[in-house]
């Protein structure tokens, strides 16, 4: 009984020393792609952040508020690939090592051998569905707040005296002069081109720069003026004048990505996104982009669980090249995943696919073929020898 106990403790303590062996050559390199990862996605934004930084005149600390708002929509993607690639590179260099075959003669199976891998993408799982669910949606609505005081505050900064400015969307401004404090400006002149077809040219007395944090807009008012227009064909002149004349500054010139709707379907919580979908009077296209949003939250971690499934078959093959080995198949293995993704949502967007179908289906591919595999490397059957012998069966036949 003695010997019985403690050949279990052992069995036991042995397993216990392999899970943690595995599972920090997963969390390594999991840490350093999810950074390297991270950055490479922020730096598809870097030019528009250095050029709040130099062109318009914004803070270090704004900047950074503004990268820290943006990191958790990018994780939300991260996470699932780098612990993809994390797995694929750990299983390719124990399986390089011949350390997987080493555990297998010790009598450890691959069920044993996926227990550090399940550990790890029911972490990332709980990270991405945390991540998804609260810090996406706050962090997208606070990074509109942001980019709109940066737009309001880039409006006043960016209008200097005696200086053409064509920051805002079909309007060119210029002022003679800004008062000191900036509170308004003197003898304006506007060219303003946004009605197709007409060209009006706006003179003013003094203008203001008003600002509506819950519309999210910026205003011009002027006041004592007059509008100029000419038609196409310059046969008819018109003037009006006005003691107060507003315009709306259309500000996504000044600053890419300011919306001035109210909450969008990426900037709800759950509960914002079932409330609007019970909404009486939705049409159809909009009840199904925030279903889409509904399932992407639940859909989108549970990727950790079947790209970890998947990964570890596809990992315990030896190869010398293993990083890079790991890294292609990762690609590939994304690429599908997400070219599968894409393709079900815009499905569902022109109402060919119910929401269910639509963003479920990458997930029930990979989710079957990640059990059909684990259970070929278990019993280390070849897929590739089997497509082998029935190819030369079908020839013996022929």
């Amino acid at each position: 009984m003695l010997v019985k106990c403690y050949y279990y403790m052992l069995v036991y303590n042995m397993n216990k020393i392999i899970s943690r062996y595995i599972f920090k050559e997963i969390a390594f390199p999991f840490i350093i792609i999810l950074f390297v990862l991270t950055f490479v996605l922020l730096m598809g934004k870097i030019l528009q952040i250095m050029d709040l930084m130099v062109n318009k005149g914004i803070s270090v600390f704004t900047v950074a508020k503004l990268i820290i708002y943006l990191l958790p929509a990018f994780m939300l993607f991260t996470i699932p690939i780098a612990l993809l690639i994390a797995i694929l590179i750990a299983m390719g260099r124990l399986s390089a090592d011949n350390e997987i075959t080493v555990l297998k003669s010790s009598g450890v199976s691959l069920t044993q051998i996926y227990y550090p891998v399940a550990i790890a993408s029911l972490i990332t799982f709980i990270i991405t569905i945390f991540v998804g669910y609260f810090l996406v949606p706050q962090s997208n609505f606070a990074t509109k707040r942001l980019l709109f005081t940066i737009a309001q505050q880039n409006a006043s900064i960016g209008i200097k005296e005696k200086v053409f400015n064509a920051d805002f969307k079909g309007i060119l401004l210029y002022a003679e002069k800004i008062h000191p404090k900036g509170d308004f400006m003197e003898n304006v002149m506007i060219s303003d081109s946004r009605m197709k077809g007409e060209q009006n040219t706006i003179l003013a007395k003094k203008a203001f720069l008003v600002a509506d944090a819950d519309s999210m807009t910026v205003m011009l008012r002027l006041e004592n003026g007059s509008v100029h227009s000419v038609s196409s064909d310059l046969k008819n002149y018109r003037k009006i004048d006005f003691r107060v004349y507003d315009i709306n500054l259309d500000l996504t010139s000044a600053i890419a990505g300011t919306s001035e709707d109210s909450k969008s379907s990426i900037e709800m919580t759950m509960g914002e996104l079932l409330d609007k979908m019970r909404k009486p009077g939705l049409d159809e296209a909009a009840i199904r982009e925030l279903a889409i949003e509904v399932h992407k939250k639940f859909s989108i971690p549970l990727s950790c669980i079947f790209f970890g499934l998947l990964a570890l078959p596809l990992g315990i093959k030896s190869h010398r090249a293993v990083k890079s080995r790991g890294v292609a198949v990762a690609i590939i293995v994304v690429s599908i995943y997400y070219l599968l993704r894409i393709g079900g949502e815009a499905f569902v967007e022109t109402g060919y696919l119910s929401p269910e179908i639509g963003v479920w289906t990458p997930n029930i591919i990979f989710a079957i073929l990640g059990i059909y595999l684990f259970y070929m490397a278990d019993k280390e059957i070849s897929v590739l020898h089997m497509l082998k012998v029935f190819i030369w069966r079908k020839f013996q036949t022929n």
